[in-house]
């Protein structure tokens, strides 16, 4: 056992394994050398600052001043990129470099760009509301006074077939009835009118409107405009419709004008004599035809004001956003007793120091400050954060894991065994060589264009590399499960079995007959199309699942070792990895044992008969079902040691803690006691608070939970792996649908439209059913798998992140 100890210290560390070690280090910083000292650490980016002012509101610290500046600069900066936008500009990307500028002067820079573009978006909106009105009433003319002339006509036709017929005639005046002589005075006294416009969704209730309010003493004329005129509230194009509304009597013209406001119609005047008709027209398409000049030209000067300013715009964000978290931070620490120096305290990574020291000299020498910047470790009594240093490959694994939790600080990081574990439970559902080269071909796409794509947050990119390995593995699975869009191949050489008769279609297991040795790697081509194909892969697939099950538990118990041994806790290694081992082990690992044994001899036993029996009747005779000499008295062994294992878990460690915790409060020496149970893994030199109560009724019942879970979990756990067995299944089986009903079906046919058809649904299936919801199903399936069967074996997951101050990762966020 020493020996063994000797050996795992002697073991070379890994990156991932533990996560970086931490200390916590107070800065006392001169005020003049404040600023530039935090600018350093944010381009350093590897302390993240603690916030030593709590207990006062955002408006009641000492630099809120500063922030609200920055605050009120970051929305000049954004209504800048609104109107870049909206003017079709595109910022630079490769900005112009310039010399650095103040605060205050690139304060005063913003306030003009702001104050000229508002002003200039005020003139463009007042020359643009009166070019629609223009162009309004150029329309209202063309369209209105179509339907005037037409009525004049009309009306002077009739007024002269009147005079001809009638008025000519001595006796009309006598003889007219009293009805005719109203209307002749009505007509003398003539009808009015009303011209305007109006938008074309709004054209039929309008028209309702004015018949109700008039009672029908109107007459009411449209046309559409023929072309559409920008709203000046939306600032869309809408199709609008000129209408002309002919009625009598001042009232009537008073309830019209105001159904007009109400509805939105622009009314215009339009002169009854066409040659004055004319000359309005002229005028107005001469003053449209300024203003269109005079726009063009205000576009042309806020276009060119835009792009000077985009020029600049991502270098002044830059420096607005940095100013800004600097100011935060500054904010986060507290002035000393003197008023002249400012306190603060936060995490940095050990190896990190050095570094950070480096930086506040450069900070203070840069400053011309007379007083250096004091840097000390302080001892620190809750957890440190947890820091993994990534690369591009490892970060999305480890975004996998910290999905679920956060590792505690220097607890095992399962992210090391992802890398791997993860894409091959994956591959297992997913086995199908060409499936996977299908997978293989999308990562290399988004690997090659890794620099044009890194801009751009997306979860696919981001997990490149993990679809990379999982196409990796989804090809060597599919080459052990012999698959190629369900289609088996002899790449390996021949088949180790022929038939008995010409088709293999309807023989047996025992009709195919073995005439060389084994096929050299994976499932013999043979067994496809056999009666005895799907009892076969079905057994293959169920034991297989059971070993990956039980092994990746194992793992996980292991890692719970490893972890009570970093911490120094000698309980958890001895009543809780001990009994948890061979409490899994006395039962699926004998299970699995009796698999490979199975595999190797070509046993008939049935297995389910085993295990059954084992729990119901240990001393009966095994008969056929015996593997091995000497099972039965294993078996017993094994379930006494299974039934040993759940009181080992339940009862020594709730009274040990309680045993240890009276005699330390008794006056003797004894070291501090370390426990999972009180998140007290530390290092040896930190001071941590001591408990000073202990509930020995909640520490029972939290044994006894945990106890109760890993017990049931065993069981339950292994069976979840069996979700490996049955996607594959699922997968094959699908694919082989596909294939065989699809494809195969239509090539059949002669028809070549049949056959392209057949060809376009098999690849739409494969492409939308196996690649993106079977891709989509097996990830979420292995994603569980990790999460609850393995991590819960020795992962707490109760840990917080490593958020360093860092300018790149402020960028980032805002992107």
């Amino acid at each position: 056992m020493e020996r063994m100890e000797k050996f795992i210290d002697n073991l070379p560390p890994m990156d991932l394994m533990r996560s970086e070690k931490m200390t916590l280090v107070q800065l006392i910083i001169p005020v003049e050398s404040a600023h530039r000292a935090i600018s350093y650490l944010g381009e350093l980016g590897l302390l993240q600052f603690r916030d030593l002012n709590t207990e006062k509101s955002p408006f009641q610290r000492t630099f809120v001043n500063q922030v609200k500046r920055c605050g009120e600069m970051s929305r000049k900066l954004r209504f800048f990129k609104d109107q870049i936008s909206k003017a079709g500009l595109l910022c630079s990307v490769h900005p112009v470099v310039e010399p650095d500028v103040e605060l205050e002067e690139l304060e005063i820079q913003l306030a003009e760009h702001e104050h000229e573009l508002i002003e200039m978006n005020s003139n463009s909106e007042k020359l643009r509301q009166t070019y629609n009105e223009l162009l309004e009433f150029k329309i209202v003319l063309q369209k209105a006074g179509g339907f005037l002339v037409s009525s004049n006509n009309h009306a002077v036709a009739e007024e002269r077939e009147l005079s001809e017929n009638v008025y000519s005639n001595d006796d009309y005046v006598d003889t007219s009835s009293l009805l005719e002589q109203e209307m002749r005075s009505a007509n003398e006294s003539g009808l009015r009118f009303i011209c305007g416009i109006i938008c074309k969704s709004k054209a039929l209730r309008f028209q309702r409107m004015l018949f109700r309010a008039t009672r029908g003493n109107m007459l009411f004329n449209q046309a559409p405009a023929g072309e559409e005129i920008m709203d000046p509230l939306s600032a869309e194009m809408v199709e609008k419709t000129v209408f002309v509304v002919l009625f009598s009597g001042e009232q009537a013209r008073t309830k019209i004008l105001k159904i007009c406001e109400a509805f939105g119609a622009n009314c215009y005047p339009v002169p009854e004599d066409i040659n004055k008709q004319r000359k309005i027209t002229r005028e107005v398409l001469s003053c449209v035809s300024e203003l269109e000049t005079t726009l063009d030209a205000g576009i042309r000067h806020r276009n060119k004001a835009l792009t000077s300013i985009g020029y600049h715009l991502t270098q002044w964000m830059n420096m607005v956003q940095r100013e800004k978290a600097v100011y935060d931070i500054l904010n986060m620490l507290n002035f000393d007793v003197t008023k002249k120096c400012l306190v603060g305290e936060g995490w940095c990574p050990i190896f990190a120091k050095a570094q950070i020291q480096e930086a506040l000299q450069c900070a203070t020498f840069d400053s011309n400050s007379q007083v250096d910047v004091i840097f000390h470790v302080m001892d620190a009594v809750e957890s440190p954060p947890t820091y993994f240093r990534t690369n591009h490959f490892t970060n999305a694994y480890q975004e996998i894991v910290d999905a679920y939790g956060v590792a505690r600080y220097q607890e095992a990081n399962p992210a090391v065994y992802t890398v791997i574990t993860f894409p091959f439970l994956f591959a297992v559902m997913f086995g199908d060589w060409g499936h996977g080269i299908c997978l293989l071909l999308g990562a290399l796409v988004l690997i090659a264009r890794e620099s044009r794509l890194s801009t751009q947050k997306q979860m696919l990119f981001g997990g490149r590399y993990v679809l990379l390995l999982m196409s990796l593995f989804s090809i060597y699975c599919g080459l052990i499960y012999n698959e190629f869009f369900s289609v088996p191949f002899h790449i390996f050489g021949d088949s180790a079995y022929k038939c008995r008769d010409n088709t293999c279609s309807d023989a047996h297991s025992a009709g195919l007959i073995k005439f060389r040795d084994p096929y050299p790697f994976g499932v013999d081509p043979s067994w496809r199309g056999s009666r005895s194909e799907l009892p076969f892969l079905n057994s293959l697939k169920m034991k297989m699942s059971i070993l990956l099950g039980v092994a990746q538990m194992n793992l996980g118990i292991i890692l719970s070792y490893f972890n009570a041994r970093f911490f120094g806790n000698s309980l958890d290694i001895r009543y809780q990895f001990v009994p948890q081992m061979i409490f899994l082990n006395s039962l699926f690992g004998y299970l699995s044992l009796l698999i490979i044994i199975k595999w190797c001899t070509g046993s008939q036993a049935d297995l389910y008969h085993v295990m059954i029996y084992m729990f119901l009747s240990p001393t009966d005779d095994l008969g056929d079902n015996e593997l091995f000499w000497c099972q039965r008295p294993l078996q017993i062994v094994l379930l006494l040691l299974a039934l040993v294992a759940v009181p080992w878990m339940l009862f020594p460690k709730p009274f040990i803690l309680k045993k240890l915790h009276s005699e330390r409060f008794q006056g003797r020496t004894y070291g501090m006691l370390v426990t999972s149970e009180f998140d007290l893994d530390a290092e040896p030199d930190s001071a941590w608070l001591h408990h000073e109560e202990f509930n020995f009724s909640e520490v029972f019942v939290h044994q006894m939970i945990h106890s109760i879970e890993f017990v049931l979990g065993a069981v339950s756990n292994t069976a979840s792996y069996l979700r490996l067995w049955a996607l594959s299944l699922a997968h094959s089986e699908l694919s082989t649908v596909f294939y065989e009903k699809v494809l195969l079906l239509a090539w059949g046919y002669d028809n070549v439209v049949i056959r392209l058809v057949g060809l376009a649904v098999f690849a739409f299936a494969t492409a939308f059913v196996l690649l993106m919801m079977e891709t989509l199903s097996a990830f979420l399936h292995a994603l569980r798998l990790h999460w609850v069967e393995f991590q819960s074996k020795f992962y707490h997951g109760d840990g917080y992140k490593f958020k360093p101050f860092s300018f790149a990762l402020i960028a980032e966020d805002d992107d």
